[in-house]
């Protein structure tokens, strides 16, 4: 955590106190209104990392991470939608390609918001979007399972995989078009308020000059590994929420203040692991700690429930709505070696 507030994380911390912890229960009833969208625009945390020549701040990712942290545990829902922008923002800072002069500066600034909808591409060798080059660009046919904010993304980073296992990566309108049909939004026991929907690609066709990258599937998978074995900044920002309501009662006071040392540690380790200078090390124990981030997770939010006792069961209740989406992040971003060791850790413990 940063000692000294970056102003990106005291503007994280007004729009948290000021408008999305007001609002929070209303919308996790209701969805994620389009006029939170815009007060996350207008904030300036769509940048948060995005490089400072195309507008964006330039923050550090301890910056990031704090900012993650205060909108996660203040709407988790509203962070949802907005933490799917900056992996377009940051392949296109990375990678040299013509559309990121084209829309990386609309990005880092917000004036344009993108969503994600690649992770299928980890079920290979199983294919659910398959991508074929033709005139002058790409075909897309499949299935996106999972695709979150629908009608409040701008544009979307879809991937396809090749018959040669290549992984394409493309920016595309977020909207319904020929060859893309979004189903009805999904109604889920948490985060129903994000627009999650699944997308039906029959033929979608994107130009050359929209592609992001293309990179071997076994070379994605080796990038993605470690990403996807680290602790989410959310689990502690929804951890740290919950604990704020437990020590706000009698007899939660000592409790909040042992889970919550317990809490800081595993935050320091977990990233420590995640700044280790070979991405793809210690995978282990990244996947260890972030089991054990889990665990206090869902203490705290337990310790919410317990605290408010009857109340916690009405669905305008801050704890139980925080207990449903530290629920959600115990499978978002789920991978087959990150449920491996989260049921071993469960089973013996």
């Amino acid at each position: 955590m940063t000692t000294t507030p970056h102003p990106l994380v005291s503007r994280a911390r007004r729009l948290a106190h000021d408008l999305l912890v007001p609002d929070a229960e209303r919308v996790d009833q209701e969805g994620v209104p389009a006029s939170h969208i815009e007060a996350v625009k207008r904030s300036g945390l769509l940048g948060v990392g995005a490089p400072k020549e195309y507008g964006g701040a330039g923050a550090s990712v301890g910056v990031a991470r704090e900012t993650a942290e205060i909108l996660a545990g203040a709407c988790c829902s509203t962070w949802f939608v907005q933490t799917q922008h900056h992996t377009p923002v940051k392949l296109l800072a990375t990678y040299d390609s013509p559309v990121r002069e084209k829309l990386l500066r609309p990005l880092a600034t917000g004036e344009l918001m993108a969503g994600i909808a690649f992770a299928h591409v980890r079920a290979f060798p199983r294919v659910p979007v398959r991508a074929v080059p033709e005139r002058g660009g790409w075909r897309f046919g499949g299935t996106v399972p999972w695709f979150t904010g629908w009608g409040l993304n701008d544009v979307m980073l879809l991937a396809g995989v090749t018959e040669t296992a290549e992984v394409v990566f493309v920016l595309a309108e977020a909207r319904e078009q020929p060859g893309l049909s979004p189903s009805a939004p999904m109604r889920l026991a948490a985060l129903t308020a994000a627009r999650t929907v699944s997308l039906e690609l029959d033929g979608l066709w994107v130009p050359d000059d929209a592609v992001v990258l293309r990179v071997p599937q076994k070379e994605f998978a080796l990038v993605d590994l470690p990403r996807a074995a680290n602790a989410s900044p959310a689990v502690f920002g929804v951890a740290d929420a919950a604990l704020d309501l437990v020590a706000d009662t009698p007899d939660g006071q000592d409790p909040a203040r042992s889970l919550r040392a317990r809490l800081d540690d595993v935050r320091r380790e977990a990233y420590a692991l995640a700044d280790h200078p070979v991405p793809h090390e210690c995978v282990p124990e990244r996947l260890a700690v972030k089991t054990r981030a889990y665990d206090l997770m869902r203490a705290a939010t337990t310790a919410a429930v317990v605290t408010g006792g009857g109340r916690s069961m009405a669905l305008d209740s801050r704890a139980q709505r925080l207990a449903r989406e530290g629920m959600f992040l115990l499978v978002q971003g789920q991978t087959a070696e990150a449920r491996r060791t989260h049921l071993g850790a469960l089973a013996s413990g």
